[in-house]
């Protein structure tokens, strides 16, 4: 009994060695494949580095100012009849806006216009009777200012029927109706916002150190997020005389041709004061770039040596260091060189060493000066 126990139980250790060396061999294999196993290539787009010259620019932020900017309000108080303009449209020097009643002024007119035609019967007849030496000349005198009297009442009520018909004093673009048709104005009351917007203000500050490259003249360029791909030129027109004493900044204004009138007072803008100087560039497409906190980088195509020998098309990462941007380019001052291929799209899924396979069917924008349809 106690042979055959024996004898299992060898077998059962045989039978348990010889599954677990089987066992082993297995994981063994499968390790061995796991580390040669290679993932397939990730599809990108790429770009070929070019070289090219791009003029230094100072970015700051800048905010839109009307040239003229009123609003317009009542010089004399009345009640409104008439509304000749709509909320948001243009208009013209001299268009009429509101017309205030002046029914009283005009029944005051006639009148004063019948006085001032007798007064003018008068100073003729008196001035023969004068030259006849019929009357004194003081009495003359009398006739005569008084004729003069009654001109100059005419004028006056003239003047203040003028003065409640309500014109647009330059050519702009009308804001939001303040008033209403009926509604008593006081004198001074608002009637309705007018900007001139074409040209346009761009008021901006800059470090008192960059003051002597900004000068009177110097062109510039103003983009807004509300307008992506679209920018405005201009040039710098006056330079404050002073520095403020809490930023050390100069105030710096530019005019800007603005014939769409998209550029409103008070919108906020990116500008861009070209120095005059120029810096040699790579440009790329911004989805070249892979930005992170410890280092802007891009994938430069090359051919690896893998682990078993054989070469492959792969990428390195490689750290560049950026200045400045043009539409959909990003500028690359050191870290490539011309004719480096550089990963345009895709970047997010690669690692320094990663095969790769271009297919440039669909590439990225790379436009110096886009032109989207909604801009």
């Amino acid at each position: 009994m106690a042979k055959r126990m024996i004898l299992m139980l060898v077998v059962a250790i045989a039978v348990i060695a010889g599954l677990g060396f089987v066992k082993f061999r297995q994981v063994k294999a499968a390790i061995a494949m796991g580390a040669s196993f290679a993932p397939p290539p990730t599809a990108v787009t790429t770009v070929v580095a070019k070289g090219e010259t791009w003029p230094s620019t100072m970015n700051v932020i800048g905010t839109a100012a009307a040239i003229q900017g009123v609003t317009v309000s009542a010089d004399l108080p009345g009640t409104v009849t008439k509304i000749d303009f709509e909320s948001g449209k243009a208009v013209q020097a001299g268009d009429v806006l509101v017309e205030l009643d002046t029914r009283q002024e005009r029944a005051q007119l006639t009148a004063m216009e019948a006085q001032r035609d007798l007064a003018k019967i008068n100073f003729g007849r008196t001035q023969e009777l004068v030259k006849q030496g019929v009357i004194a000349k003081n009495e003359f005198d009398n006739v005569s200012a008084q004729q003069k009297a009654t001109e100059a009442q005419v004028g006056e009520i003239q003047a203040t029927i003028a003065r409640k018909t309500i014109r647009a004093p330059f050519s702009g673009v009308l804001g939001i109706r303040q008033v209403n048709l009926g509604q008593y104005l006081a004198a001074g009351q608002s009637i309705v916002p007018l900007q001139a917007l074409n040209p346009i203000y761009v008021n901006f500050g800059v470090p008192q150190q960059s003051a002597p490259t900004v000068g009177v003249g110097r062109k510039l360029l103003v983009t807004s997020d509300d307008f992506p791909g679209l920018q405005f030129g201009g040039r710098v027109t006056a330079l404050d005389a002073v520095v403020n004493e809490a930023t050390r900044n100069i105030q710096v204004q530019a005019t800007v041709p603005n014939p769409q009138s998209k550029l409103h007072p008070g919108m906020f803008v990116q500008v861009a004061v070209v120095s005059g100087t120029s810096r040699p560039v790579i440009p790329l497409p911004a989805t070249a770039i892979n930005y992170a906190p410890y280092g802007n980088s891009v994938f430069v195509v090359t051919d690896i040596e893998g682990k078993d020998g054989k070469s492959f098309r792969g990428v390195r990462q490689q750290f560049v260091k950026l200045e400045g941007s043009r539409g959909d380019q990003v500028g690359v001052v050191s870290g490539i060189d011309p004719g480096d291929e550089i990963v345009s799209s895709g970047v997010f899924k690669l690692r320094n060493g990663a095969p790769v396979q271009i297919n440039n069917k669909v590439m990225p924008g790379n436009n110096p000066k886009p032109h989207p349809e909604e801009s």
